[in-house]
């Protein structure tokens, strides 16, 4: 296998459109200018390919049927297999991409990762397997959503790619054939310029994911909200985490995300697990022990005891 091997990776659910994407880009004579390439095919719909328009006959097919055949021996048998310079993986969007990523072989990496989406079905993708369009969501540079019509709120379909996924391009091909790319704006919920930074209770996993993003910019301002404390005996009088469970996209997923709290040594705040407060404090990004290395910790003003809001578990909306 070549060493450092791109990989083009092409996801989305059944008749989303991935075969048609795919088969452009191999026409394409700036795409596809002679690279020895493996189509790995995982997901088979109404669409064939038609390798004859490709240009040259530098393409591959392979096709793998069942996820569990999806392993780094089996990858590495099919690269070997041919001197190639590139590979494409059309994925099954029912599989999880996890499995693919634990199946790269060394020395290969993803150049680039699109997802394609059919318009008129994402809504009850999105409500019915909601983790599987998170996954794909999550890791894509590019989001296509074809087979739009301006009946189609893209105002709605913005909105849940933003909570997945906050940095990647998007466009809306609509069936008379315009391409409009997403400019929509993303404001934030809250107030980053406020004196004191107030986050909602609704408003916290979109705080923290901005915070964690962009941390460096909270340096030295002060924010307020309400948490759950968890205490560690590895961490010094007057310090414990605060923060709140956050869920991605299912039950599954719900995970614990928290940030260190300083308080005075002479006064160390009396907390304990599960104990809810509202805090108050000045975010010095800085090292500790909890980051291993630097991060954000809130250097507390004023703490009080609360009660838990009626969603204890942050969510995206």
């Amino acid at each position: 296998m070549k060493k450092n091997l791109p990989i083009y990776l092409i996801t989305g659910f059944l008749e989303s459109g991935k075969t048609g994407f795919t088969q452009e880009m191999l026409e394409d004579k700036e795409f596809n200018t002679g690279e020895k390439t493996l189509l790995l095919v995982c997901e088979e719909g109404e669409k064939e390919y038609e390798p004859e328009l490709f240009w040259g006959k530098n393409v591959r097919i392979e096709t793998i049927d069942d996820e569990n055949d999806v392993t780094p021996a089996a990858l590495l048998k099919l690269l070997n297999a041919h001197p190639y310079d590139r590979m494409i993986v059309e994925w099954n969007g029912m599989w999880p991409l996890q499995k693919f990523y634990d199946a790269m072989p060394d020395g290969s990496f993803i150049n680039d990762q699109v997802m394609l989406v059919d318009a008129t079905t994402f809504e009850v993708y999105n409500t019915n397997m909601r983790q599987q369009t998170v996954g794909m969501l999550t890791d894509a540079a590019f989001v296509l959503f074809n087979r739009c019509t301006d009946a189609h709120n893209t105002e709605l379909f913005h909105k849940i790619v933003r909570v997945s996924n906050r940095s990647c391009q998007i466009c809306y091909e609509y069936t008379d054939g315009r391409q409009v790319p997403d400019e929509i704006k993303d404001p934030l919920p809250f107030d980053v310029d406020a004196p004191v930074i107030v986050i909602e209770d609704r408003d916290y996993a979109i705080w923290y994911r901005d915070l964690t993003e962009n941390t460096e910019s909270y340096d030295g301002k002060t924010v307020r909200f309400k948490g759950v404390c968890a205490t560690e005996k590895k961490l010094p009088i007057g310090q414990f985490v605060i923060g709140r469970h956050v869920m991605n996209c299912c039950a599954a997923d719900i995970t614990y995300m928290g940030l260190v709290a300083v308080g005075s040594v002479i006064a160390p705040p009396k907390v304990k697990d599960y104990d809810w407060n509202i805090i108050e404090a000045k975010i010095v990004v800085e090292k500790h022990m909890i980051y291993r290395g630097k991060g954000p910790v809130l250097h507390i003003k004023q703490l009080t005891p609360t009660v838990a809001p009626e969603d204890p578990v942050a969510t995206f909306y």
